[in-house]
């Protein structure tokens, strides 16, 4: 076999898996091995913080709420029955530091725990054609920009649960409990964030907001 059909039977092999050794962490972290722990936050703590930082949208309180969170986490880990993954778990421990800050910092923001009118006008009641696939028309750094800036612009009843449902991939039960809310209200707010989310999309591939998004804080 030459060296060609070598690379190609290589490539075309399958690969194993990834090993999971979140549980050997874990179990290793509870049995008092710090260093254990240590690797999960080194392995979290740029997704904890992305995520503190949408749903705060302050740098301030996203370091915070993250150092907080795992702050909580090795204080309560022999609370940890491992019925889910760690990194569910702490998700949703840094998702309550993350609102309790938002709540202490903006009283004047509308609660995520309110009812929300549902009226059709609250909506694009039609979207256009996305056109040209975004990759044919901006690098794919510029895209997770324009993205993050566009999710930074959604209310935050919406933006939580948009940022624990597509970018958390939490469940739809998960998320409800986790935000105090009923499944048809994640329901609804998820689809209305990606509603949303598409209509500023697209007015920015068609060149009609871009600036709007660029005068947003990453």
């Amino acid at each position: 076999m030459n060296p060609t059909d070598r690379a190609r039977a290589n490539a075309a092999a399958p690969r194993p898996a990834p090993v999971d050794d979140e549980a050997t962490f874990v179990a290793a972290a509870k049995g008092g091995d710090l260093r254990a722990f240590e690797t999960l936050v080194h392995r979290y703590e740029g997704r904890i913080y992305r995520l503190t930082y949408n749903i705060t949208q302050n740098r301030e309180d996203a370091e915070d709420s993250t150092q907080d969170a795992f702050l909580k986490a090795y204080q309560h880990l022999p609370d940890f029955q491992g019925d889910s993954r760690f990194y569910t778990w702490l998700v949703r421990i840094a998702v309550n530091e993350a609102l309790m800050k938002l709540r202490r910092r903006r009283p004047q923001e509308v609660s995520i725990d309110e009812s929300l009118q549902t009226e059709d006008d609250l909506v694009p009641r039609e979207i256009e054609d996305w056109g040209p696939k975004p990759d044919q028309r901006f690098e794919r750094s510029e895209m997770q920009t324009i993205l993050a800036r566009a999710i930074a612009q959604l209310e935050p009843a919406y933006r939580i649960v948009f940022q624990l449902r597509d970018i958390e991939e939490l469940s739809t039960e998960d998320t409800a409990r986790l935000l105090g809310l009923s499944v048809p209200a994640v329901k609804s707010r998820l689809l209305r964030a990606r509603l949303k989310l598409r209509h500023t999309l697209d007015r920015v591939f068609r060149g009609g907001a871009r600036s709007e998004l660029q005068g947003s804080e990453l």
